[in-house]
């Protein structure tokens, strides 16, 4: 695989956390999901954990610096762990961060400096019927109709820039992310070599 810098988007119900960490378990790619990573930090009560706890703790979201501070973080030990030798994952797939422009500008500084630029920014587009579908069918007590189509509708207002912004750089592909797991994975599969 030539690609081992990789950037998923897409709205929520499109399938990017299946798709992350199957494509990531097949490449050796660390997986970097923004959620997962401020659990993870937060219950090994890291320096960046606590901040991260204290914050969520008052109610607030998480800063986009804090959640940067995490990234690099990860990103650094990744680095440090290859340089030592170690077996371990060789890139990285970046799921559910950047969520609107600051982010993607302060993503690509950071990137940049630890000279790990994104090699393919992948978009999974699904049709908002479908979604509809798949939001409904997962039975969530806070998941109905309005209550999805207010976050599917704050999604493309925060996604749209970002979608142009890669766009912009000659990163972005889109794909079609309707049908099986499996026919939606060799999608994405075609797109990284």
């Amino acid at each position: 695989m030539t690609k081992q810098h990789l950037l998923f988007l897409g709205p929520p119900g499109a399938g990017k956390g299946t798709q992350a960490q199957q494509l990531a378990s097949r490449h050796n790619l660390l997986h970097l999901s923004t959620g997962d990573l401020l659990r993870a930090e937060v219950a090994s009560a890291t320096p960046l954990g606590l901040e991260a706890q204290a914050v969520m703790n008052r109610g607030e979201l998480v800063s986009d610096a804090l959640v940067l501070a995490i990234v690099r973080s990860r990103l650094e030990q990744q680095s440090a762990a290859l340089s030592r030798g170690e077996a371990g994952p060789c890139g990285w797939l970046l799921d559910g961060f950047p969520r609107n422009l600051a982010q993607a500008e302060a993503l690509e500084a950071l990137l940049n400096e630890l000279g790990q630029p994104i090699d393919l920014v992948v978009l999974m587009e699904l049709d908002d019927g479908l979604l509809m579908q798949r939001l409904l069918s997962r039975g969530r007590t806070d998941d109905n109709a309005e209550v999805i189509r207010h976050r599917l509708e704050v999604y493309r207002a925060q996604t749209e820039p970002l979608i142009a912004y890669y766009r912009e750089r000659k990163l972005l592909q889109s794909v079609a992310a309707e049908g099986t797991v499996d026919a939606v994975a060799s999608r994405i599969e075609a797109m990284l070599h």
